[in-house]
């Protein structure tokens, strides 16, 4: 073989088969941009897997947590009531432990209606009364639009 074969031989093939050589390349390329696009949704969707499970935990700790803290501050309370029985009593104010018992019941029975009214109140908040109005008002505007 000599060297001037040679080069005729290789830009005679590429000039003759220049695009299919290209388009494969190509092809390879998107083929390679696919497998990577894969890997990384995979790794994102993992991702937001391994968050998730992680915002689970923490909230079923925030929970149990929550849950301790409301037990400790129910006997909390049970306990100041206690201690104020013992000193209404101690005091002689009054002296029969059954009505002592019924003051503690009252006081737990006025302070829930008391709190009570407070949830009703702002319960008023919970319902997106100005976003419905906002919403009815446009909702009126597109079904009236000559009043435009």
């Amino acid at each position: 073989m000599n060297s001037s074969a040679v080069k005729d031989e290789v830009p005679g093939k590429t000039a003759a088969s220049g695009h299919p050589e290209s388009d494969a390349s190509v092809a390879d390329d998107v083929q390679s941009l696919w497998q990577a696009l894969r890997k990384l949704n995979h790794m994102h969707f993992r991702l937001a897997a391994l968050e998730a499970q992680q915002a689970g935990n923490s909230l079923v700790f925030m929970l149990v947590a929550g849950a301790i803290v409301a037990v400790l501050l129910i006997v909390a309370w049970l306990g100041f009531l206690a201690a104020v029985i013992l000193t209404i009593s101690r005091l002689g104010i009054v002296t029969d432990n059954i009505l002592l018992i019924l003051l503690a019941v009252a006081l737990n029975i006025i302070l829930s209606v008391v709190l009570w009214g407070v949830i009703l109140g702002r319960g008023y908040d919970l319902r997106f009364s100005a976003t419905i109005r906002s919403l009815q008002s446009i909702s009126s505007a597109h079904r009236n639009p000559e009043k435009m």
